[in-house]
């Protein structure tokens, strides 16, 4: 009786871990060799009003975030290019696919940034993004 239950606890900690390998694979999938361009700059919903926020969303899709697209490439390989100045380093899917945490080339995390997906399919990847004391979601399509 008692390895019978052991037998069943075991599928189903096999089962969980097959199912959140399966949710970090599609989000890959989706993302890798893909050109995801910023075309908006949000405040994320449920975030209190914030007018400062709301003005550096506005400044941030104008200015910085104007020109810039993100790839995911073979071998957890990242490439930020921004106005045309492309920056590469590492990324590796969280959290069943819901994190994506990107460092330097190296894979150092003292350089850590992590972003949350907020919408991710075939043709839109929305992130949460942390840019000072404020989180805005950058709105990228598929070029």
């Amino acid at each position: 009786m008692k390895t019978a239950l052991n037998f069943r606890i075991l599928i189903a900690v096999i089962s969980v871990v097959i199912l959140q390998a399966c949710n970090t694979g599609k989000t890959n999938d989706l993302l890798l060799h893909k050109k995801w361009r910023v075309y908006d700059v949000k405040v994320p919903k449920n975030d209190p009003y914030n007018l400062t926020q709301v003005t550096q969303a506005k400044d941030l899709k104008n200015g910085y975030y104007s020109n810039v697209y993100y790839q995911f490439l073979d071998n957890n390989v990242f490439v930020a290019t921004i106005d045309n100045k492309p920056d590469s380093g590492k990324y590796q899917i969280l959290s069943n696919g819901k994190m994506i945490s990107v460092t330097a080339s190296n894979g150092d995390r003292k350089q850590e940034n992590l972003v949350t997906v907020e919408q991710l399919d075939d043709t839109h990847f929305d992130m949460k993004v942390v840019s000072g004391d404020y989180h805005f979601i950058l709105c990228t399509r598929k070029e």
